[in-house]
C-alpha cells in the first residue's frame, strides 16, 4: 500500500511521514530523490520543477512497485503534486501496478501556513519557494484535490495528532 501525503509546501508532510513510519509501521519514500537523480542526468532539459520531467512520474511508480515487491509493507510518500495531470498519471500507474493507494491532502489555513513556513528551522531556505506556491496549491485544492484525495485540516492539530488521525482512517 501507498499512503501519499499531498498538500502545500510546508504543510507538515515530511514530519507526518516520519511519525507514520513508526506508527503504521511503514517505510518513507521521499520521491524528491528521484528528482535529484534526474537533475543530474537530464537537468539540462528546461523545467521549473522536476515533476515536469516525464521520467519522474514513471520512476516514482516503478521505484515504489519494486520496493514494495522486494520489502512488502507500506510506503509513505510525502510529496506535493499540484498538477492534476501528473497526479492522474501517478494514481493510474499505481493502479496498473496493483498497488493500493490512499491519498491525503494536509491542509492548513493561510495564517497558520505562513506562521509555520516563517518559523521552519529544518528548511529555512525553502521559505520563499513555499510562500510563492501557496496560490498554486489553493487552485489545485479547489479544482481537483478535494475530489482526488482525503482532506485533513491540520490547522489546529499537532503532527502527532495528524499521524494518529491518518492511522485511524487507514484502519477503517
Amino acid at each position: 500500500m501507498i499512503v501519499w501525503l499531498n498538500g502545500t509546501y510546508g504543510a507538515g508532510k515530511t514530519t507526518t511521514a516520519r511519525l507514520l513510519k513508526d506508527a503504521l509501521p511503514a517505510r518513507v519514500f521521499d520521491s524528491e530523490h528521484i528528482g535529484y537523480l534526474l537533475r543530474g542526468i537530464i537537468g539540462d532539459i528546461p523545467h521549473r520543477d522536476f515533476k515536469e520531467l516525464d521520467p519522474w512520474r514513471g520512476l516514482t511508480v516503478e521505484t515504489a512497485r519494486q520496493v514494495l515487491e522486494y520489502a512488502g509493507g507500506t510506503l509513505v510518500i510525502p510529496q506535493t503534486v499540484l498538477q492534476h495531470q501528473y497526479w492522474t498519471e501517478l494514481a493510474d500507474g499505481f493502479t496498473k501496478a496493483n498497488i493500493p493507494l490512499r491519498a491525503f491532502t494536509l491542509h492548513t489555513d493561510a495564517d497558520t501556513f505562513r506562521h509555520r513556513v516563517e518559523h521552519d528551522a529544518d528548511e529555512p531556505t525553502a521559505k520563499q519557494w513555499r510562500l510563492d506556491h501557496r496560490e498554486d496549491y489553493e487552485t489545485a485544492l479547489d479544482t481537483w484535490m478535494r475530489d482526488a484525495t482525503e482532506l485533513i485540516d491540520t490547522t489546529h492539530r499537532t503532527p502527532d495528532q495528524v499521524a494518529a488521525h491518518i492511522k485511524a482512517l487507514l484502519a477503517e
